[in-house]
């Protein structure tokens, strides 16, 4: 008859989650006293392979009453542990030196495989070795080893393939920055000369400009700076212009038919200040757009302020123009 309430079967194991409370916490106690026996901090020498096997054999004894994922868990540490070790122990009998003699174990290997050499008789009665010229069955040694491996076997060659590129290392010669010799070159220098050149020239500029504005009245301030034939100039003009406005010796104003005036003026004295006479300043836009806008509205054909030569100015010995 079958069960009402079958134990479940998870991957052929039992999985009783109401097992013995008392059984389930012996299994937890041995298997933390294996743990013990088989932790990671172990040195390879302080066991050797007959105390692992019979730690293995006290595992899987305990693992056949294991139940539950917990103790399973405990299972899966101590065969972690156990596997860790032997892992080590392998690689410290490979650093042996009498522990594996390579001389030997090819001796044997050719001896295995019918490459055995023979013994003579000397005529003083000892025996020389005499080797025969035989073909090794390697077809031996390998079914030999076919019997302790399920890989398939496949062909390689024992010593690497046949040819060998082998990659030479390019070497990176750096070579060392050679500095370019090319004509250095630095600021220059200017000499307080060269200041107060430069500064005698604009001022020499401002007082002519003064002066034509004096012999011309108020006059639209287009008509007065603009060269048609010049932007340049015609920027240099309207710099000039501005220190005379700023000094207080130039009027600007906007008559009630929009067009912007400039006139001579008497400087505020001091008295004008104290009554509440105050500088103002204004920032004016003028690009070439704005120049050449001018004198289409203005119709200027002729410009007012005589055309200046180009300036050559010497700075640290060198002319510019």
């Amino acid at each position: 008859m079958a069960s009402l309430n079958p134990k479940p079967i998870v991957d052929g194991l039992p999985y009783d989650p109401e097992q013995d409370v008392q059984e389930k916490r012996d299994l937890r106690k041995k298997y933390r006293q294996l743990e013990k026996l088989t932790a990671e901090h172990l040195r390879p020498q302080d066991l050797d392979a007959e105390a692992l096997v019979r730690q293995i054999a006290q595992a899987d004894e305990l693992f056949s009453k294991v139940k539950n994922p917990t103790e399973a868990t405990l299972d899966s540490t101590v065969l972690r542990n156990v596997s860790s070790i032997s892992a080590q122990m392998a690689r410290a009998m490979k650093l042996g030196s009498g522990a594996f003699d390579m001389d030997d174990f090819v001796n044997k290997l050719i001896s295995f495989m019918g490459g055995r050499q023979c013994l003579e008789d000397n005529e003083d009665g000892s025996e020389i070795e005499v080797e025969e010229e035989t073909t090794l069955d390697w077809d031996k040694i390998g079914r030999k080893a076919l019997a302790k491996s399920r890989r398939v076997p496949v062909t390689h060659f024992m010593l690497g393939p046949l040819f060998i590129e082998q990659k030479k290392r390019s070497q990176v010669k750096r070579q060392k920055e050679e500095k370019v010799q090319e004509e250095e070159r630095r600021p220059q220098e200017i000499k307080e000369e060269d200041i107060q050149r430069s500064d005698n020239e604009t001022t020499k500029n401002v007082l002519i400009i003064k002066d034509m504005l004096e012999s011309t009245g108020p006059i639209n301030l287009f008509k007065f700076i603009i060269n048609p034939n010049d932007f340049a100039q015609s920027v240099e003009n309207l710099f000039y212009v501005s220190f005379l406005i700023r000094d207080g010796e130039c009027a600007f104003e906007i008559t009630e038919e929009g067009d912007p005036m400039i006139m001579l003026c008497e400087p505020p004295t001091m008295e004008d200040r104290l009554q509440g006479v105050q500088r103002q300043q204004i920032v004016m836009e003028f690009d070439m757009a704005t120049w050449k806008r001018a004198i289409e509205i203005w119709n200027i054909t002729s410009s007012t302020i005589p055309q200046r030569p180009p300036v050559r100015t010497q700075l640290g010995g060198k002319w510019y123009g």
